[in-house]
């Protein structure tokens, strides 16, 4: 029950502070049009901000035995929507993750729920990419693992620069996946089709 209370002052200060900033930009947060928004902005944050409340362990605990299944398995295009911690505003983009098993397997809706766990947070691409990949290391332990994430960035799109087409991409790989023959095959895969 304190748990309950500390989340509801918590959501109180939360939609007293976005009423604030409505005011700061120059609106009047008790507009007929922006009246609610506070509160429904503080309910937004439980999904865009949801995994701080999960942990990459929970996602990937049911795994398989891979029934001596030893080439890649590669989940691509699984779509994203995050938050760039330097000025929090939105990239959003696709995430195309691949491991070699090394003796169990994961679901493969796994892959995509592991990628939501750290896009829902404040975020920077890099270590988006790199938390992915490094989870997947620790927690199901495969010969190797690589990860790719291609993301358009709103604080590029909409203020600065203003380039509405540039698209950044990060990539980590692990274990095998650092040898030649193995990051081409990866590669390959992700781009083919």
């Amino acid at each position: 029950n304190r748990k309950n209370n500390c989340y509801c002052t918590m959501k109180e200060e939360a939609t007293k502070a976005v009423c604030e900033i409505i005011r700061l930009i120059g609106d009047n947060p008790g507009r007929e049009g922006v009246a609610e928004t506070p509160k429904r902005v503080v309910k937004s944050w439980e999904t865009i901000y949801g995994g701080y409340r999960q942990k990459a362990e929970d996602v990937l605990t049911a795994q398989f035995n891979s029934e001596n299944y030893d080439e890649m398995v590669v989940l691509k295009n699984i779509e994203f929507f995050s938050t760039c911690e330097h000025h929090m505003l939105p990239f959003y983009g696709k995430a195309h993750v691949a491991y070699i098993p090394n003796g169990s397997i994961v679901g493969i809706s796994k892959l995509a729920r592991l990628v939501e766990v750290f896009a829902r947070r404040l975020q920077i691409q890099e270590r988006l990419t790199t938390q992915i990949a490094d989870s997947l290391m620790d927690i199901i332990m495969p010969i190797g693992c690589g990860v790719v994430i291609e993301a358009k960035h709103f604080c590029m799109v909409s203020r600065g620069v203003n380039k509405q087409n540039s698209i950044m991409e990060t990539s980590t790989l692990r274990g095998i996946f650092k040898e030649p023959d193995v990051k081409q095959e990866f590669l390959k895969l992700i781009n083919h089709g």
